[in-house]
């Protein structure tokens, strides 16, 4: 029988713990990739390495990659992580923690991991919140990059494989998300979300992402600890 291979971008946080544990579920073996990128919130690679143990990955590697010297982006420069923003302003265009390409980087760096692996899928959290903030998380980019990415492999274009970009979260709700996960057995204690972490590593509770994150475990009936 042939093992069925996915190659999972992990950050730690709680979309893409969600993503692994469903590439499991079905019955992939799962390669977790990581990506330190200079990040402030640095503290999620630890969590990254948390789930990664948890769930059983056949392999996890953090890749380091600074991308704190192309700036523009309040998770990689001196810009100001925004705070207190109420939910209509989380939704509306894109926010200064947008990290330039950043997904298409990550991408192409799982994309080369896949290619060595022969692995044909390729895993990320992409999920409906990120989709009116976040141009790399929307489906018409994921299947734009699936389609340069079996233009560009050596063996896509020998036809010894096919990569596929999966985003098995990418029209459910963070409360979708949650309970998905829990059904999976994920716990979500071993996850990080904040953006701007104190230099302890505890979350603020102030920025999006972790007003999304009591959100969603607040509409998913739910006890974040």
């Amino acid at each position: 029988m042939i093992e069925r291979r996915a190659v999972v971008l992990l950050s730690g946080g709680i979309d893409s713990t969600t993503a692994l544990a469903v590439a499991k579920a079905e019955g992939y073996a799962v390669y977790a990739l990581t990506v330190e990128y200079g990040q402030r919130h640095g503290v999620e690679v630890e969590a990254a390495r948390r789930v990664a143990r948890a769930l059983g990955v056949r392999e996890h590697r953090v890749f380091a990659l600074d991308l704190r010297a192309m700036g523009g982006s309040a998770l990689t420069g001196d810009l100001a992580v925004p705070k207190d923003r109420p939910p209509e302003a989380i939704a509306e265009g894109i926010p200064v923690t947008y990290v330039p390409a950043r997904n298409t980087i990550l991408l192409a760096l799982a994309l080369a991991w896949a290619e060595v692996l022969g692995a044909e899928t390729i895993v990320l959290g992409a999920n409906v919140l990120d989709y009116s903030g976040y141009p790399d998380c929307r489906p018409e980019f994921l299947r734009a990059f699936e389609a340069m990415a079996n233009l560009a492999t050596k063996a896509a274009v020998e036809r010894r494989m096919r990569i596929r970009i999966e985003a098995p979260l990418l029209h459910l709700t963070k409360a979708e998300i949650l309970r998905k996960g829990v059904s999976l057995g994920v716990d979500y204690a071993l996850t990080h979300s904040c953006y701007d972490p104190t230099p302890e590593g505890r979350a603020c509770g102030r920025c999006d992402s972790c007003l999304l994150r009591k959100k969603g475990f607040a509409e998913a009936g739910l006890l974040d600890r």
